[in-house]
């Protein structure tokens, strides 16, 4: 299993790309929608981005829980060891 700290990273460096936002601006405390310019459609393409590259899915409703980039970080990372714990 990946290393949280490994994961976080590969995530950042997918939302920089995707987004076009300068890596050193994804941060644990910071806003993550308003980091990443998100709308409801960016929201939709961050579900593809992180289904495509990690195999499992969740849906944009889910973005509800989700404040800062840490937030995002702790429910993809549990949702990963659930998938590898199957």
């Amino acid at each position: 299993m990946i290393e949280k700290n490994e994961f976080v990273k590969k995530i950042n460096g997918l939302l920089a790309e995707e987004f076009e936002v300068e890596e050193n601006l994804i941060e644990p405390g910071r806003q993550l929608m308003q980091t990443l310019h998100l709308d409801s459609l960016d929201r939709l393409d961050v579900v593809v981005l992180i289904e495509k590259h990690f195999g499992f899915k969740f849906t944009h409703k889910d973005f509800a829980n989700f404040t800062t980039f840490q937030s995002f970080y702790d429910y993809l990372y549990d949702k990963l060891k659930t998938k590898d714990a199957q």
